[in-house]
């Protein structure tokens, strides 16, 4: 017998705001969460891009001092979203070994590593700080949230580069229909806003290059694209079956009605021009949903705002949605945010949920000459959406070529 799942709790800390709801008020008002990096090394490096969207609340101003200073950031991200998350949801008191996390990253403590590197180099061996290993450790969020708030189930971390923190709730799906838990912290964090990340990914004609107007730099679906800006945070959600929910009397803000990865096996960055691989991830979610592409009212989409991503995105929605395409409503929420890697598809999740639980689709800011070949409806300021039952789904693609896609139903 197939379990509803819901969500309970949400929390995040993003370029747009240190919490859940502060982020989705900013997203909501066409803010934008891009700046310029104002530290020395960007002139010190002659780096070629400027800017990112940074957390617009600094860890060390959430953290006690001893917790800060024991994690990477992008573990402090983590456990500040999951906190938020799990106060959220209401704090559940179950017994912990019915608590487990889902958890991910795309690239880990790189500032660890890094640093703890350049301490070697400079310093010496004796001068490597013990705790580098298990701050710079992939796992190290998840171990920190599970340490945190008690959960003992399981401590999973998933990595598949941008689409990380969406396979980790797609699996957190999977494992609370297995029984295998009660309640799940499920998310991704990310933070390398850090001279090499940002050195690799210009060399590879990635990223943009507007130094001169960085609120505006990242546009999807525009004809003047010119890349992603790398972004930084991270967020969660608490996810159990809806027995479980009503049991404790907790509030819902959605359905999580299912979850799919696929791979393109096409190349190691570049993703499939024709989007088969990301459309099957698309109708496998569907599928789990128990739902049509008709069904569909709302996407979240992955749009990057990269020349080649956002068409190959268009050509997989177009191969799932055909004629009903014109109907839906998209939303590119990294034209806000920029892209969080490992972190991007909880926070989108979020988005996704807020979306359906308001009845609003976020604004794509920054489009102000939609690209011809990409033939989509997008939100360009807050939309209401329909009433009665909404479905939405929210995409995520990354290197490798991974797929994850996951469908939310509004909750009635």
């Amino acid at each position: 017998m197939t379990k509803k799942i819901v969500v309970t709790g949400i929390g995040a800390t993003s370029p747009l705001g240190g919490t859940a709801p502060d982020s989705w008020k900013a997203l909501l008002a066409g803010e934008s969460g891009i700046s310029t990096i104002e530290a020395d090394w960007v002139a010190e490096l002659d780096l070629p891009v400027h800017f990112a969207g940074q957390a617009k609340v600094r860890p060390e101003t959430v953290l006690e001092r001893v917790e800060y200073k024991r994690l990477d950031p992008s573990s402090q991200l983590a456990l500040i979203s999951a906190r938020e998350a799990w106060a959220d949801a209401g704090a559940p008191t179950d017994d912990p070994i019915r608590i487990g996390v889902e958890y991910s990253t795309g690239i880990g403590g790189l500032w660890t590593l890094l640093d703890a590197w350049d301490t070697l180099k400079e310093k010496g061996p004796r001068r490597v700080l013990p705790m580098t290993i298990p701050m710079l450790m992939p796992n190290a969020a998840s171990a920190a949230i599970s340490m945190s708030l008690s959960a003992r189930a399981f401590a999973r971390t998933d990595v598949s580069a941008c689409a990380s923190s969406t396979e980790a709730i797609a699996n957190a799906y999977e494992h609370l229909q297995l029984g295998l838990a009660d309640v799940i912290i499920a998310g991704g964090t990310e933070a390398v806003i850090h001279p090499m990340p940002i050195a690799s990914f210009a060399a590879m004609q990635a990223l943009s290059k507007r130094n001169d107007s960085p609120a505006t730099a990242s546009r999807p679906f525009d004809v003047s694209r010119d890349g992603f800006v790398l972004g930084e945070g991270a967020a969660t959600v608490i996810l159990e079956t809806e027995e479980h929910a009503l049991a404790r009397g907790a509030k819902i803000y959605a359905e999580l009605a299912g979850g799919a990865v696929t791979s393109d096996s096409y190349h190691i960055t570049a993703p499939d021009p024709e989007g088969s691989a990301a459309a099957r991830a698309m109708l496998a979610a569907l599928a789990q949903a128990g739902a049509k592409p008709t069904d569909v009212a709302h996407v979240n989409a992955h749009a990057t705002s990269t020349p080649v991503g956002d068409v190959a995105e268009y050509k997989s929605l177009l191969r799932v949605f055909g004629d009903h395409l014109p109907n839906i409503a998209v939303s590119a929420t990294k034209a806000a945010t920029g892209h969080l890697l490992g972190g991007t598809g909880a926070l989108e999740a979020i988005f996704t949920i807020l979306a359906l639980r308001e009845r609003t689709a976020p604004p794509t800011i920054n489009l102000t000459d939609q690209d011809p070949e990409i033939v989509l409806d997008v939100v360009t300021s807050p939309r209401k959406l329909a009433d009665g039952p909404l479905l939405a789904i929210s995409n995520s693609f990354g290197f490798g070529g991974h797929n994850a896609v996951v469908a939310f139903r509004s909750y009635e």
